[in-house]
């Protein structure tokens, strides 16, 4: 350990592994440490006496819920979207040959007490009874602007990107609070109704990827546009740290952080750990090893509940709902994901189900989630955890220590890959430009020259 590196990551999770493969790929000498012996830190996949030990003061889980190997839980559920970023950066750096996916079955909003499928493409919304008859006209118009911006102008027909806000577009197109909920929540998958005052181009884009993936979805016979990868999302971290090990990264799990080492200045030098530095120019660290360095922004209410059926009106191996905060009255949007033996996290016959969103009060977090809850049918088994969601204080690039978000409680995985993109721009000082890496038949042939 008493080496100089590049950089030293502390964490395996996934914000800190992508980093670690991408960084290793371009050249950096990485040294990557996790005082846990396995990867993902809070974004693991568990099983269910993990679960227990969590969340039960490691009392034994009953015999009735099956083989424990044969449940891989995941602590911060989310699905992919098969045309966002982070599907890119598996693409483009080869990670995805580590990886085998399956559809999720079915995508739905919660809407006047009942669920309805989402419509998967903008003609499909036309037609659905999300969109009310006299809206109709309206946003197909809106749909149609979406199709004819090809994502970079500043201005088109009439809107600046930049300088209208979401609600300005919406004035602008004549659509109503109904047609802006199911735009903003089921399409744009915003968490709250602070968009509406952004930049008109954020949501504009996000609809754009929505519908992309939809109709990627379509194309290969597949009814929504999210997909998951076998076997949990703990896959997701360690297949980047396969990557990262290719190109000579090093890897040290169960090795406890004893002091994260600064200069007089406040400089990161390096890492102690049982007596030894590691030294490198640059830290990348999750929060829970820079706990003096960040804040905390919200808290997440997260249920991870065993069923024994299917969600009722789903009937689905497989499922997302999402519960706009209108419908609820609530000032944040609910997820609900749940998963089955179809994708290898839990026996057959048994469904695993969560819910999450922001915490709004000081109370019981089940009655934030009771709408959610209502949704499930009977529930054998739930664990109900509020964890806060940490932000850093500073951008690292006086003192070289760069520090993640948390997780947030979105059902995908867009504000991570934003977080990627961001802290690879203050840590190298340039933006993340994917470029297609050699596959493994190349990798070998490049290291027998």
């Amino acid at each position: 350990m008493d080496e100089e590196y590049d950089v030293i990551i502390l964490g395996t999770g996934l914000t800190e592994c992508m980093l670690s493969g991408i960084l290793a790929v371009e050249g950096k000498k990485v040294l990557h440490i996790d005082r846990n012996d396995f990867y993902g830190g809070e974004c693991a996949s568990v099983n269910l006496t993990q679960m227990y030990q969590r969340f039960r003061n490691g009392e034994q889980p009953p015999s009735e819920l099956g083989r424990d190997r044969d449940y891989l839980i995941d602590l911060i559920p989310k699905f992919l979207m098969t045309g966002e970023g982070l599907i890119k950066v598996l693409v483009y750096t080869d990670v995805v040959r580590y990886l085998e996916f399956r559809a999720i079955a079915t995508s739905m909003v919660y809407n006047g007490s009942k669920i309805y499928k989402v419509p998967s493409t903008p003609n499909e919304a036309l037609t659905s009874s999300l969109v009310g008859v006299f809206q109709k006209v309206k946003a197909r118009s809106f749909f149609e602007f979406l199709q004819s911006w090809q994502g970079t102008e500043a201005h088109h027909q009439g809107v600046s990107m930049d300088g209208d806000t979401m609600d300005k577009v919406y004035e602008h197109f004549g659509l109503n609070e109904d047609t802006q909920e199911f735009i903003g929540h089921s399409m744009a998958l915003h968490l709250d109704e602070g968009y509406k005052k952004r930049p008109a181009r954020e949501t504009c884009k996000r609809v754009i990827m929505y519908a992309n993936s939809a109709a990627r979805a379509m194309a290969d016979g597949r009814n929504s546009p999210y997909i998951y990868p076998q076997y949990g999302l703990g896959d997701l971290p360690q297949a980047f740290a396969r990557l990262s090990a290719v190109y000579a990264g090093t890897f040290m799990l169960a090795t406890p952080v004893d002091e994260v080492v600064r200069d007089e200045a406040g400089a990161f030098v390096g890492v102690k750990s049982g007596g030894k530095i590691a030294r490198a120019r640059q830290v990348i660290g999750d929060p829970s090893y820079f706990t003096d360095s960040v804040r905390v922004t919200d808290r997440v209410i997260r249920a991870i509940c065993i069923l024994r059926a299917p969600i009722p009106k789903t009937e689905a191996d497989s499922a997302q709902i999402i519960l706009p905060q209108r419908q609820t009255g609530r000032k944040h949007d609910i997820y609900v994901t749940c998963l089955s033996s179809q994708q290898k996290i839990c026996p057959a016959g048994f469904y695993v189900a969560s819910i999450s969103t922001i915490a709004e009060t000081q109370g019981d977090p089940k009655e934030e989630i009771a709408a959610g809850i209502k949704l499930l049918g009977p529930i054998d088994q739930i664990f109900v955890t509020v964890s806060n969601v940490y932000e850093p204080v500073t951008d690292g690039t006086k003192d070289n220590v760069f520090i993640s978000r948390s997780y947030d409680a979105t059902s995908h995985f867009e504000t991570v890959y934003d977080d990627v993109k961001d802290l690879y721009h203050r840590i190298t000082g340039k933006d993340l430009v994917l470029q297609k890496r050699p596959k493994m038949e190349e990798d070998a042939a490049a290291a027998a020259t």
